[in-house]
């Protein structure tokens, strides 16, 4: 049935209290799927009014999921964008470790001495973290596997460098921001394989992929020697030093730039509830064909519902199989 904007405002006020400018708007138990885009919506109900502060009441928020720091974000970005002073309530230290993770700490204003301001709701139902996330099996495997990586990098990391240098003057190793589980920011290191002002360059390139993210087949900025080291995939090797620390898992989503997650809307965030990972079921299905971002998300949501070890094991072999055919390319 459609409900005109008026009876939306009307529902809305089960989770909001108003005091003259100011909203408050009450969170729900677990800020995931369902409720993040409940959320979101209430949200801009509430920008549509005279409001000129609004409070989000964190007090029962017990969990949060990758789509819900993705509906906080676009929340901020929301009120910036409608001059409104955002504020947070009641964020408990479990929360305020998840938004220093993500990197919104800096971002979100959040205000001390709350947690007994507001009458806490009863608890709803609690959600869990992705199975992945928490399994010592496959984090065994991820330390037995860097390891071994590790080695390999050890025993080819100065041919590799002299190539490198010899092709182009520059460093050896280059390093990047990417956001991780939950969107937590770290830094990314691979192997050269563009000239040193490729991102000052990036703007003359053709993104052949559409939404968000970046996908060229013929970029020019590659050297020489980093066409061969993507086609074998031998520029992720000092990757195996991220997954050995934790940032990543040898099976994941492909970890994204800072700059392609400010485009995600809610839903896209889903992604982010596991680890980027050194391959995945994007990598292993056609990585050159597949210039869609939303069957990318639909690929990594895919490796969510299905994932064990078992499946980890097969996506690890269908990679190593197709960087040794000839039809592998560049992730």
């Amino acid at each position: 049935m459609y409900l005109s904007k008026e009876s939306q405002r009307q529902n809305a006020l089960n989770y909001l209290t108003s005091y003259s400018e100011t909203c408050i708007l009450h969170m729900p138990t677990v800020l995931t799927g369902d409720e993040a885009r409940a959320f979101s919506h209430h949200l801009q109900l509430v920008c549509d009014t005279p409001a000129k502060r609004i409070v989000l009441d964190f007090g029962p928020t017990q969990f949060v999921n990758s789509e819900g720091i993705g509906a906080i974000v676009e929340a901020r970005r929301r009120c910036t964008a409608a001059h409104i002073t955002l504020t947070c309530w009641s964020v408990s230290s479990d929360l305020r470790t998840a938004f220093l993770q993500a990197g919104l700490s800096e971002q979100l204003a959040i205000q001390s001495g709350t947690d007994a301001i507001l009458p806490q709701i009863p608890k709803g139902r609690r959600s869990r973290p992705h199975p992945s996330t928490q399994s010592t099996l496959k984090r065994l495997m991820d330390i037995a596997g860097a390891m071994v990586g590790l080695a390999i990098l050890g025993m080819l990391f100065i041919p590799i460098a002299a190539l490198i240098r010899w092709d182009s003057p520059g460093p050896i190793l280059f390093s990047q921001v990417r956001r991780g589980y939950l969107g937590r920011p770290f830094r990314i290191w691979k192997f050269r394989s563009m000239v040193t002002n490729a991102s000052q360059l990036q703007h003359l390139v053709t993104n052949q992929a559409s939404g968000a993210f970046f996908k060229c087949d013929v970029d020019p900025r590659v050297t020489q020697v980093g066409r061969f080291l993507r086609k074998t995939s031998l520029d992720e090797l000092p990757q195996f030093w991220n997954v050995l620390k934790g940032d990543m898992s040898l099976v994941g989503t492909r970890p994204p730039t800072a700059t392609e997650v400010e485009q995600y809307h809610n839903a896209e965030w889903r992604r982010l509830d596991v680890k980027p990972g050194l391959t995945g079921v994007w990598q292993v299905s056609g990585r050159s064909n597949v210039k869609s971002f939303d069957e990318v998300v639909a690929l990594d949501l895919k490796y969510q519902r299905r994932w064990n070890i078992v499946y980890d094991l097969k996506i690890i072999l269908k990679t190593v199989r197709l960087i040794f055919s000839k039809h592998s390319g560049a992730m």
